[in-house]
């Protein structure tokens, strides 16, 4: 299992990326499964790998439905339950995270300095394993310039329809490309290591990332450009290859479907359900015609309202072919954290649900020189309705909100009333009572915080230590 940290759709060659460069994930999926409709549980990192762990939506998971929490002891585990099975379980890299966990180590399995250290540790070369390769790539910060250097055309980039096109942004863009294609290698490594050994037609191999890029309106956003993730399976000679697969799919089916495929039983409280028939399929396109739909949510991510504020921007959202509709809990917060830092309830968050980085500061410095920047700076960093709806069909970048339009009166209810049927049948505390907890929750965590005030603080911590000396 390959998670990149932050890598999202469709930035990988077999996605029809022309500039990226993934070469090893796009042999996987030319002999594979690509699916064109994968999406996380949450665009944050903690809650969407502990709702792969758990094979879980995020909302069901206490404090660690949050950004920087603690995963509770009492919580099962796909890892857990295959190593009880007699698999070797272990992971590299980043895991799940960033947090504790209650019961100590890391829900991914034992830690290993590799994918080789793990293979040369087995306790038999007959023993069945399931392993967790995680990186840091791509996410912030990046060394300025990296994708330029490297190759990378930056004006054959295909930029997000919510960013002002300029140089400053496109070699952004360019220096995440840079640290997707690292990603890649560390795959076609893992890949190399299973043919070594003989392993890799008897291995089931997946690959995908925890939620989309680093940028604004992408990361800890409810968007496309947060929570689509490309999604490869591979497993020639057993599962038919060469197929694209548009069956709306969560990464909380994951578990599941690891836990069919080593026969084991998969719990009740897994929400997400078996990719199974998808992958056993010879056909493309929609395979299931009731996987016409996707859930999406969003907890506390950082604490980046005004002090004494400590919560988060809580949303749910639902996605089908035509439309995305976004259901905003509290809409009187900052969905991407206040840009007042000197009132932050972390002291010097600035617009703190967004990482740092060109493409954050050219967008906030430049909002007011251009409709370019006015309008990314709206689509990222104002404040939003109650609810957001969008016409994929006539704008499959997701900028202009019809919620208030009454052409779109029924079906904007449609999706209201099916949304809030399904996050109820899964105890949703947002839907059924109890939702204010997830802002009550510990956070273990910093945040971005704005230049000057780092530059302050820079300064003070020079002088304490002087005073010291």
């Amino acid at each position: 299992f390959c998670i990149a940290d932050d890598w999202g759709y469709p930035h990988a060659g077999c996605y029809g990326d022309s500039v990226v460069r993934t070469p090893n994930i796009d042999r996987l999926a030319r002999v594979g499964v690509v699916f064109e409709q994968a999406y996380v549980s949450s665009p944050s990192c903690t809650p969407s790998r502990g709702a792969i762990l758990t094979g879980q939506w995020h909302w069901r998971l206490g404090p660690a439905g949050n950004l920087w929490c603690v995963f509770p002891k009492e919580l099962t585990t796909y890892t857990k339950l295959l190593s009880d099975a007699g698999y070797a379980v272990g992971y590299t890299g980043k895991g799940w995270g960033p947090g504790r966990s209650e019961e100590g180590g890391n829900p991914a399995g034992t830690r290993f300095k590799d994918f080789e250290q793990f293979l040369k540790q087995r306790p038999s070369p007959d023993k069945p394993f399931c392993f967790w390769i995680g990186t840091i790539d791509p996410h912030r910060p990046y060394k300025a310039g990296t994708g330029k250097a490297s190759g990378l055309d930056l004006n054959a980039i295909e930029l997000p329809a919510c960013f002002p096109d300029n140089e400053v942004i496109r070699s952004d863009v360019a220096d995440y490309y840079f640290e997707v294609a690292r990603f890649d290698r560390v795959v076609g490594n893992a890949i190399e290591s299973l043919k070594k050994r003989g392993l890799l037609k008897n291995t089931v191999v997946v690959v995908t990332g925890d939620h989309g890029m680093p940028f604004p309106r992408g990361k800890s956003n409810l968007y496309d450009l947060g929570t689509r993730v490309p999604l490869v399976v591979s497993w020639p000679g057993h599962f038919p290859g060469q197929r694209r697969v548009t069956d709306f799919v969560s990464l909380t089916d994951l578990a599941p479907t690891f836990l069919e495929l080593a026969g084991v039983a998969i719990p009740k409280e897994m929400t997400g359900r078996s990719l199974m028939p998808q992958l056993t399929s010879s056909q493309s396109g929609r395979i299931d015609p009731q996987r016409d739909h996707v859930l999406t949510g969003k907890e506390r991510h950082v604490p980046s309202q005004e002090a004494p504020d400590m919560g988060g921007y809580p949303c749910r959202s639902i996605r089908t072919d035509e439309y995305l509709y976004i259901r905003n809990y509290r809409p009187d917060r900052w969905p991407n954290g206040t840009p007042n830092y000197e009132k932050a309830a972390i002291p010097g968050a600035w617009y703190g649900d967004t990482d740092n980085g060109p493409t954050k500061t050219d967008i906030i410095e430049h909002r007011r020189d251009d409709k370019a920047h006015e309008m990314a700076y709206r689509l990222a960093f104002a404040k939003r309705p109650a609810e957001e709806l969008y016409d994929l069909r006539s704008d499959p970048g997701q900028l202009r909100n019809v919620a208030g339009d009454a052409r779109y009166a029924e079906i904007k209810k449609k999706l209201a009333d099916q949304l809030t049927k399904e996050l109820k049948a899964t105890n949703d505390p947002r839907e059924v009572g109890g939702g204010e907890r997830f802002d009550a929750y510990p956070y273990l965590g910093g945040a971005p915080k704005h230049p000057s005030f780092e530059k302050r603080e820079g300064e003070r911590k020079k002088r304490r230590k002087a005073r010291k000396r």
